[in-house]
């Protein structure tokens, strides 16, 4: 072969080597069975703050994680140095199963779904009576996430102090829903935040409620030596400084009772979206309705000529009370939280 005016072999090709190893990859990865057991307190910027044993560990999530997200309340399994000496940092290899995840979306039109919190037991729903008014459309739909997450909703009610607190209740009050009411007086001179504490002890609990309505203030009294910051939003627009920009769990002291638990702080919420949720699973928080509901046509809404439940309920089999709190629930998707 001539080639620029010279005859050429096989001893001029010039074969660019490969800069890949000759070794074949595989896709076996370490199984980590010397991994240290860790609970995520918080995640900030992608660093995990997790708790080992006694120690407070910042770690990253490995690679062959991959886009599994890491969120508070997870349990993980961790590698590397778990000194928790500053500037070190080690990696979260596994995400054990999780008994319950809270989910929520931006609007009900967002495809995307947002994990809150991983294996919460409970879902506490902050609500002040007024300063701001309450936002009985929104506790509807906090109300929907917990009974399709699989969490024991329970609301808390501040600021008595400025308005009762019957009217509210009485609007819940055929959900058998738990509550306690608390004042400003009452989280500052510690009972109210006992009363609080007693029904969350021995469970995991995650609060969510409207910038404003003093859910951090709540957070403080539970775990006094924990304060995080508190600031001032506008009671209208719900415009102003929020405080908690991250979701953070803190272990609770010991109530009067014993036991213990944690309580998550999350930041405050002006909408929250269930375009995620599948509403024929809210009956399921419903057992006095669901057995009639295996009667209804198929791909019946609950709300809608030829319902099963309304015969259900005119036997005398459920409160009628009932029935219309579970279409308001499963209406709440088709209304704005403002409404």
């Amino acid at each position: 072969m001539r080639r620029y005016g010279k005859h050429t072999d096989e001893d001029d090709i010039r074969v660019r080597p490969s800069r890949r190893g000759t070794r074949p990859r595989t896709h076996t990865r370490p199984k980590h069975e010397d991994a240290a057991e860790g609970f995520v307190l918080t995640v900030d910027r992608g660093r995990m703050t997790c708790l080992v044993e006694d120690r407070t560990v910042t770690a990253m999530k490995a690679r062959e994680l991959g886009r599994k997200a890491v969120v508070v309340g997870d349990r993980v399994a961790v590698v590397g140095d778990l000194s928790g000496a500053k500037d070190t940092l080690a990696r979260i290899v596994r995400v054990e199963e999780r008994s319950s995840v809270l989910r929520r979306t931006a609007d009900d039109n967002d495809p995307f779904e947002r994990v809150i919190v991983a294996n919460a037991d409970q879902l506490a729903i902050v609500t002040a009576l007024a300063d701001p008014e309450p936002r009985p459309r929104l506790i509807d739909r906090c109300l929907v996430a917990a009974f399709d997450a699989g969490l024991e909703p329970l609301l808390v009610l501040t600021k008595a102090d400025l308005a009762p607190a019957g009217p509210l209740l009485e609007t819940y009050a055929p959900l058998g829903l738990r509550y306690v009411v608390t004042s400003r007086d009452e989280l500052a001179d510690g009972a109210g935040a006992e009363a609080v504490r007693e029904l969350m002890h021995g469970q995991v609990t995650v609060c969510v409620g409207h910038s404003g309505v003093g859910k951090t203030t709540l957070v403080n009294a539970l775990v006094p030596e924990r304060q995080r910051a508190t600031g001032d939003v506008n009671a209208v627009t719900g415009r102003g400084r929020h405080t908690t920009t991250s979701a953070l769990a803190l272990p609770l002291p010991p109530s009067t009772t014993g036991g213990d638990g944690w309580v998550i702080d999350t930041p405050g919420v002006r909408s929250f979206g269930l375009n995620h949720i599948e509403l024929r699973r809210v009956i399921h928080a419903f057992p006095d309705l669901e057995e009639g509901a295996a009667e209804c046509p198929r791909g019946c809404s609950h709300n809608e000529p030829g319902c099963a439940l309304d015969a259900w309920v005119a036997g005398g089999h459920a409160e009628p009370a009932r029935l219309h709190s579970l279409r308001r629930l499963l209406a709440t998707r088709e209304r704005r939280e403002g409404d």
